[in-house]
């Protein structure tokens, strides 16, 4: 068997090598490593990709998320709402604009944010609502939406996890994540669904404004050289980068086709496990169907139910099978974010996640002999709890 990784990079860019050793040497050739024709390039084919107006590349994805927030104009004190189970980059961005994180629950079978939770938290100073896609999982967005709208707030999608994740609307027409709020932010890290093999990230909009002004931000504030005409940042995506998302980009449908096969290989085999909640599609959805394009699976994560998850994880390195525990300790607790306003009881869902999930090996090149060995692992430790 061969050895089990948590993401398997190696094994994926054996397979497309042809594709991207070319696409890098073009770059190296030409010398053109900042805003070259290959992120012209890119940026042009993820566009028709999304079916969105608007890409902006940048230098990650926490950038990419704390610049959808500048381009927005948001001043410090507005409140921003967002999911207290995600990890830290959703937060920080807000408190490092000196806007106010408002955290609130998600919900017990999605993980993602909570809807109900979103109108309780709205006060006169809330500006705007950052659902987080989150393993994957399209977030409730007509529902966002809605709220949004009622209340004249802005939603930033954050994209991260979900890129090529399909959300139904009510009305069955199909949208991509990140091309249904006013702007969102997504990463290119490479474990990411889309990955670069460095840092990477972009912001999407169908707003034509918002779009101009985030593409001056993106670099230094500068629509014409030396001229700064707003308060920017310095954050490109490097052409070699680009180069390997370009590359990359056409497969993105099979990569997320592979992950979405591997999760159903998992749930099938832990299927009515008193003890093991696996995830599903969206809240309409049972378990994860051919079509279950709402989830493209960044992480297969189970909620384990009067086990031991330490001692799984113990027991999984132990067999020498990687695991994640995605993530250990609530937003609300993390020193950085500790605020006098937040209630324990308000964070009920979150509080018993961080204690109950693991994340097993989740990526493109697992194969069934792997899947085997994971799912028996991991169900003769927990038959043996009983």
């Amino acid at each position: 068997m061969r050895k089990i990784q948590m993401v398997d990079l190696q094994s994926q860019y054996s397979k497309i090598k042809a594709v991207v050793d070319p696409s890098i040497q073009e770059v190296m050739d030409s010398a053109a490593f900042i805003n070259g024709p290959k992120v012209r390039q890119f940026q042009s084919n993820l566009e028709n990709y999304l079916d969105v107006k608007h890409v902006i590349p940048c230098a990650n994805g926490t950038d990419a998320l704390q610049i959808a927030m500048m381009g927005l104009g948001l001043k410090p004190g507005d409140e921003v709402i967002t999911a207290d189970f995600t990890f830290a980059a959703t937060v920080e961005v807000i408190a490092l604009l000196q806007l106010t994180p408002v955290l609130v629950d998600v919900d017990p079978v999605t993980f993602n944010i909570d809807i109900e939770a979103i109108e309780k938290a709205i006060t006169s100073k809330t500006k705007a609502i950052v659902p987080v896609h989150l393993f994957g999982l399209a977030a409730e967005m007509d529902a966002i939406m809605a709220i949004a709208k009622k209340h004249n707030l802005y939603v930033i999608e954050d994209n991260a996890q979900g890129i090529g994740a399909d959300y139904t609307h009510t009305d069955g027409s199909k949208t991509k994540t990140g091309a249904i709020g006013h702007v969102a932010s997504t990463s290119f890290f490479p474990s990411k669904n889309l990955g670069c093999y460095g840092d990477g990230g972009a912001i999407f909009t169908n707003d034509d404004d918002l779009a101009h002004t985030i593409r001056g931000i993106v670099n230094h504030g500068m629509y014409k050289r030396y001229h700064h005409d707003v308060v920017g940042v310095n954050s490109r995506l490097d052409s070699i980068q680009a180069a390997v998302l370009d590359a990359k980009l056409p497969h993105l449908d099979d990569y997320n086709k592979a992950r979405r096969a591997a999760a159903a290989k998992y749930t099938s085999a832990f299927k009515d496990h008193p003890k093991i909640v696996t995830p599903t599609g969206r809240t309409q959805c049972e378990g994860i169907c051919d079509t279950c394009d709402c989830h493209v699976f960044h992480q297969y994560t189970l909620n384990l139910i009067g086990v031991d998850r330490n001692e799984l994880v113990a027991h999984l390195q132990e067999n020498n099978i990687p695991c994640g525990v995605y993530y250990p300790i609530p937003l609300h607790l993390q020193k950085a974010y500790q605020d006098e306003r937040y209630n324990e009881d308000d964070f009920r869902i979150t509080n018993q996640l961080v204690e109950s999930v693991i994340s097993l090996p989740m990526h493109t090149e697992l194969d069934d002999e792997q899947i085997d060995f994971i799912t028996s692992t991991v169900l003769n430790f927990i038959n043996k709890e009983q």
